[in-house]
């Protein structure tokens, strides 16, 4: 009987997750993420279990050495830049993820915080539970340029909203999709140049310097909108906090951010021009049941010898 660690917050003991490992006589062991693990802890985490179902906390090369019995790495979520894994495929360990199980639910977060932003709702909202009745207008997405960085699933989600809306769609990708002849694929300054609303899509590089920089972000028009539903490390916070005060652009709206959760001492803290939410986008229960389902299969896959479904590692 092998031992499967969970680390995912939502998965518990019983749940359909839980039963499929049992059901293929696997041994489930849950041990949520719920923030920062003590330095003891975090080393003992993988000591004796054969695979892990993992949340997005770190997973480094120290954190490996003890896990003699580790075959299999499975993020419940699309990202992975949370898991070190060179230093995973260095011990033989597979490092899968579960692509495809939330840019529905992703595109309808990035889409609802358009919305929130073009109609002023959060500080609507919240002036009325106080006692106002404001009247500002806002303004309709149908008409607005969309920009698109990246086209994997979650933007293609979003270009298709965003037409269905009425929005003039632009995209900028190493991978256009000619079918979609709703789209006008350009390059990165094009689509800076002439969005009302820019949506993050692209994939996270640790080793490059955040996307949305100073000079990119004085490429937008001082009416645009900002929107990271993807990784927080593709903006530059404090770049973004300066532009948002000096008027650069006129709002953003993250879903993700740099270091979470917001801490204190952030930039973007307190500031009327960018609505922060809490790394929800992916968070349905249609998306969370898809994503667990997807990485207890390929934990299973790997443990009995089947190459998985989607592998990061190679």
């Amino acid at each position: 009987m092998a031992r499967i660690l969970i680390t995912t917050d939502y998965r518990v003991p019983g749940d359909d997750v839980d039963r499929l490992l049992r059901d293929h006589g696997h041994e489930p062991v849950h041990c949520p993420y719920t923030g920062p693990r003590a330095p003891a802890d975090r080393q003992a985490l993988f000591e004796g279990v054969d695979g892990a179902i993992l949340a997005a906390e770190p997973v480094t090369a120290e954190m490996l050495t003890g896990a003699d019995r580790l075959k299999v790495l499975a993020r419940s979520g699309v990202g992975y830049d949370s898991v070190d894994v060179a230093a995973a495929a260095a011990r033989g360990i597979r490092v899968c993820n579960a692509p495809g199980t939330n840019h529905h639910s992703v595109a309808e977060m990035a889409v609802g915080l358009m919305i929130m932003t073009a109609r002023h709702l959060a500080s609507v909202t919240h002036a009325v539970r106080h006692g106002a009745w404001p009247r500002e207008p806002g303004r309709e997405l149908h008409g607005a340029v969309l920009g698109i960085v990246g086209y994997g699933p979650s933007g293609r989600a979003v270009a298709r909203i965003g037409a269905a809306l009425g929005m003039t769609v632009l995209a900028s990708t190493t991978h256009p999709d000619p079918e979609d002849d709703f789209v006008r694929f350009t390059d990165l300054d094009a689509v800076l140049a002439q969005a009302d609303y820019l949506s993050l899509h692209a994939r996270a590089d640790p080793a490059r310097p955040p996307l949305i920089d100073t000079a990119r972000l004085h490429a937008m028009k001082p009416t645009a909108v900002l929107v990271n539903t993807a990784r927080g490390s593709l903006v530059d916070e404090h770049a973004l906090a300066e532009a948002l005060r000096e008027g650069t652009i006129a709002a953003a709206a993250l879903d993700v951010l740099d270091h979470e959760p917001l801490s204190e001492h952030s930039p973007l803290r307190g500031m009327d021009k960018v609505l922060i939410t809490s790394h929800l986008a992916g968070q349905t229960v249609e998306a969370r049941a898809r994503a667990g389902l997807a990485a207890a299969h390929a934990v299973i896959d790997v443990l009995d010898g089947r190459e998985p479904a989607h592998p990061v590692d190679r």
